[in-house]
């Protein structure tokens, strides 16, 4: 087995120009050419929250289609977090991830059958607050610790935290890896390393990176972080 999955804050499809331009973001994803990618800030905040990507157009690209999550009519995701699958992936479960929280924010969950092995993967968008973000991944872990069968885990977002080895990141502990692809925002001349790939012991990282292509500079203020995997057996 292996796989590529991303991490991408779309920032609503709003680009550096200041033009909401799906059109573009969905570029940017073919570009990536990920298995399953995590998406940030997927829809719009207020109103109806509809989806930023709408579905049609994603369908018309090709390459990817969202998980279904039945959380409202006109969302993609759950708090601005969704995920989107290559086609022929199959997609066996798929949850809201309530997170304890002040202002609205939540993560989602799927377990996925990527070459024929069952892979959960959880999206997040945590809290710029490090106590309310550490109650945040102590809920993913709780939630993730719960399903079931185990299986072969992924965890990434955007995680608003600098440090890669102090704060919330500690709450991950020995069981997890923590992947840092690089830096990624903001998005035209990258310093912080907020997006972030975690894997379970079940996974090994083939190679990490940040996706810096002229269009990603330009399409959101965060570039997309990827990585390809493959079984820590292999």
């Amino acid at each position: 087995m292996r796989l590529r999955v991303a991490s991408y804050n779309i920032h609503k499809a709003v680009g550096l120009d200041g033009r909401r331009d799906p059109e573009r973001i969905l570029t940017v994803l073919k570009e990536i050419d990920a298995d399953v990618i995590a998406l940030q800030e997927a829809d719009r905040r207020f109103g109806r929250r509809e989806t930023c990507l709408p579905l049609d157009m994603i369908d018309d690209h090709g390459l990817y289609r969202a998980v279904q999550l039945d959380t409202r009519p006109d969302s993609i995701g759950w708090h601005g977090n969704a995920l989107l699958v290559r086609k022929g992936v199959e997609v066996v479960d798929a949850s809201v991830v309530p997170l304890p929280v002040i202002e609205p924010r939540g993560a989602v969950c799927a377990d996925v059958m990527v070459h024929g092995v069952r892979l959960r993967v959880v999206g997040m968008h945590l809290d710029i607050s490090g106590i309310r973000r550490r109650g945040q991944v102590r809920a993913v872990i709780g939630h993730v610790a719960q399903c079931g069968p185990p299986c072969a885990t992924v965890l990434m977002g955007d995680l608003n935290q600098w440090s890669v080895a102090r704060g919330a990141m500690r709450e991950f502990g020995h069981a997890w890896q923590l992947l840092s692809p690089g830096r990624s925002f903001p998005s035209r001349r990258p310093v912080a390393g907020l997006d972030r790939i975690i894997i379970c012991d079940r996974l090994r990282a083939a190679d990490t990176g940040v996706h810096h292509s002229a269009l990603a500079t330009r399409a959101s203020d965060h570039l997309p972080v990827w990585a390809d995997l493959v079984a820590a057996t292999a």
